[in-house]
């Protein structure tokens, strides 16, 4: 547990898989990017974490992303080296502490399988929600996207994630950046997908940005590492130097939602770019 402020943080770390390295540093050569995270697998795939954030926050249990889930067939399974056991949401918050029916509300940063799989789960053959007395919220615009995604991106979403969610009147669709609780923030970006929502927690002076995939990783802490998953990437750079900036300039601690090896930390700069000053765990 960490405490920001008067916050308790939980990172709720599910399980690693595996996505392409190419695709995840777009351009950028092999040789370049494999010192800078990792060498990959035999297919080329690198370790990823997912990894949702509890916050506990006077009365609310409030959930950043739910990872990968566990409602995926064999062949999915090896495609993106998933361990469902491990990606199972509900044992991973066990393991902290908490039940599910405790979570009040579920904050999905975007619907790519990787951050909402978890919302639902199978019941007597049939999809519900995970999260049986929580409220989930998105992005409207975001929403619309994901139920008409372009054949860039289709595959990354997955509707039983998040029909069931609007089927049981559970999902709450949001309009746009503010504050959503007291002390919880929503910035929206639209590099990696429609209205991305990254959440920033503010509380007794200090600060921290869930990232989502703006920055999955510490890696990408060099503005040009653009993923080739992005839908924007020209867009996605110009954002990076606005948030790395200001996280910057008001000491914020940087979450990592997809890096196996740092969950969190705090940057400095120099004329080469942005660097992780110290690391942060929670």
């Amino acid at each position: 547990m960490y405490k920001l402020g008067n916050f308790e943080l939980y990172s709720v770390d599910t399980c690693i898989f595996g996505l392409d390295g190419g695709a995840m540093f777009g351009v950028v050569p092999k040789n370049i990017w494999s010192k800078k995270y990792h060498t990959g697998d035999s297919q080329n795939r690198i370790p990823l974490a997912a990894r949702p954030l509890l916050v506990i926050a006077d009365d609310k249990k409030i959930l950043i992303d739910t990872g990968n889930g566990t409602k995926y067939n064999e062949k999915l399974q090896e495609i993106y080296n998933i361990n469902i056991e491990e990606s199972d949401i509900e044992k991973s918050l066990k393991k902290i502490g908490f039940s599910t029916d405790e979570i009040t509300e579920v904050i999905l940063t975007h619907l790519h399988f990787d951050h909402s799989g978890g919302n639902t789960i199978y019941e007597d053959a049939e999809l519900i929600p995970t999260f049986k007395n929580a409220k989930y919220y998105v992005q409207k615009s975001h929403y619309n996207w994901a139920i008409n995604p372009t054949e860039k991106d289709r595959a990354s979403f997955m509707q039983e994630n998040y029909k069931p969610l609007l089927d049981n009147g559970v999902l709450e669709f949001l309009d746009g950046d503010g504050e959503l609780f007291k002390g919880i923030n929503l910035h929206i970006v639209n590099g990696h997908t429609k209205s991305l929502q990254m959440v920033e927690l503010v509380n007794d002076g200090q600060k921290l940005l869930y990232l989502a995939d703006l920055c999955p990783t510490n890696a990408h802490l060099n503005i040009a590492y653009a993923m080739a998953y992005d839908n924007f990437p020209l867009t996605t750079i110009e954002e990076r130097k606005y948030y790395y900036q200001k996280c910057y300039e008001e000491d914020i601690i940087l979450f990592f939602e997809h890096d196996a090896f740092i969950k969190a930390g705090k940057i400095d700069k120099t004329d080469k770019g942005y660097f992780i000053k110290q690391t942060i765990d929670i």
